[in-house]
């Protein structure tokens, strides 16, 4: 099933992660990266690792991520020891400079499974894949480079604009600069190439609900699937703009319909206008979006 709204979760919070299943995210990403300070990266690992031993697979309400630090950094290989053998859903990692990057953490992984005896490739992993300078570079060969673990592709901006040292990240209007608007671009034509979930990456202002929604209906627009949220707030707005309306779902049946009832013809007439096969595709995918998450019409 698509994955809509994937929610940050620092994992060093007790608080924050006694309350995290009722907020109703497809997703929970279990931070250790960014919203864990450096000495309580232990005791996150901890939290986490037995957080994942409580909710074993089949009886999560939520898929679960683990965002791991970067495999640069010393604390990487700490962080998958501790929680690859509680069987997450998948590994969210930071700073992926290509493709090469992947692959060593699915190798780190197959290591890992073996010793949780768990089944082999069963956690994925979703890189963020615009944080470093040369990391867009790479984004097309994520097609052609044989990552069976490989679910999803998303990008930020904030890591990339402090690898460049850019004092902003936006344009004079407060849209995204040049720079993050094509590497946001790119990111979406990789993971379709690819064939796996586009993901938009986080909307910063987690107050402006009116501002994410639009933000959330241009992204569908354009072919993201899911969103990264940082507040709970966040959620039922994703989770709504993620998820095709009743209108849109209906219309889709229509399309559907009208093809079926053309006996397999490559364009059909609708309400004036000609579609052909790509419009047909189309449909199939909203309406598998909507069954997918149960939308009542």
């Amino acid at each position: 099933m698509t994955v809509r709204s994937l929610l940050f979760i620092p994992g060093d919070s007790e608080k924050k992660l006694a309350k995290a299943e009722s907020f109703a995210a497809d997703a929970l990403i279990l931070d250790l990266e960014d919203s864990v300070a450096p000495a309580a990266k232990p005791d996150a690992r901890e939290r986490v690792a037995a957080y994942l031993k409580d909710r074993p697979v089949g009886r999560r309400t939520a898929k679960l991520w683990v965002r791991i630090n970067p495999l640069e950094s010393p604390q990487a290989l700490a962080d998958l020891a501790a929680v690859a053998v509680a069987a997450p859903d998948g590994i969210m990692l930071p700073k992926a400079a290509g493709p090469a990057d992947v692959a060593r953490l699915g190798h780190f992984l197959d290591a890992l499974e073996q010793v949780g005896d768990i089944p082999p490739g069963s956690i994925r992993i979703l890189p963020i894949v615009t944080e470093v300078p040369t990391a867009p570079f790479r984004l097309g060969d994520y097609a052609e480079a044989g990552l069976p673990r490989l679910w999803g592709l998303t990008w930020g901006a904030e890591d990339l604009a402090a690898a460049i040292g850019a004092s902003t990240n936006l344009d004079p209007a407060g849209g995204w600069a040049f720079t993050y608007q094509m590497v946001r671009s790119l990111t979406l034509l990789a993971a379709h190439a690819a064939g796996v979930q586009a993901i938009e990456t986080l909307y910063v202002d987690f107050r402006d609900s009116e501002g994410l929604a639009a933000s959330c209906a241009a992204a569908r627009r354009e072919g993201f699937t899911g969103r990264i949220a940082i507040h709970p707030a966040q959620v039922a707005v994703i989770n709504a703009g993620f998820t095709p309306s009743a209108v849109e779902t209906a219309e889709a049946r229509r399309v559907i319909d009208a093809f079926a009832a053309a006996g397999g013809a490559g364009t059909v007439g609708l309400d004036g206008r000609m579609l052909d096969i790509p419009h047909l595709k189309q449909a199939q995918r909203t309406l598998a979006a909507a069954e997918a998450h149960a939308h009542p019409l």
